[in-house]
């Protein structure tokens, strides 16, 4: 394209090899927590459409990670709670098998490189260091707290809680 911007052919094939990639590391994640054989495609489903939501957001409307993870977390949330009611299962089932493609291992990885990093250092570089591990470090907070957030935000819209008698 002549603007730079992504073009619709580029993005769906990005979000095709995207949410490809995501199912399998969800079925590998749920066949290591030992899911029941016939949710395994239900929790690659979810996992395909969490991150590639997550990614098309990203890359199309240039949303930060941490509010496209809230959004692909919440559409697995959904997802979850749907097979659950379906298939007569756990939601958690679906779920965390699911949203484990999202989680922030890089930005955890630079964080803790960063933190031993300031005891290499001179104490110029010290300060730098220290605000750059605390930058990552925020946003690796910030996006777990939105796969969480995103994970119960179903149950907690649509739960009915009984009245205290």
């Amino acid at each position: 394209m002549a603007d730079g911007g992504v073009g619709v052919i580029e993005t769906l094939i990005l979000l095709a090899t995207d949410g490809f990639w995501s199912a399998l590391a969800a079925m590998g994640f749920a066949l290591l927590f030992n899911v029941p054989r016939r949710s395994l495609i239900y929790c690659m489903i979810g996992g395909a459409i969490g991150h590639a939501l997550r990614t098309g957001l990203m890359v199309q409307f240039g949303i930060g990670i941490e509010l496209a993870t809230l959004v692909g977390a919440t559409a697995v949330g959904f997802w979850a709670k749907w097979c659950a009611e379906h298939l007569e299962m756990p939601s958690m089932i679906f779920a965390i098998s699911a949203v484990i493609p999202m989680v922030p291992g890089v930005f955890a990885y630079q964080t803790m490189i960063g933190i031993l990093q300031i005891t290499t250092v001179s104490p110029d570089e010290a300060s730098t260091v220290l605000i750059d591990s605390s930058i990552t470090a925020i946003k690796t907070g910030l996006i777990l707290a939105a796969l969480a957030g995103g994970i119960v935000a179903p149950s907690l819209i649509f739960q009915r809680r009984q009245p205290v008698v």
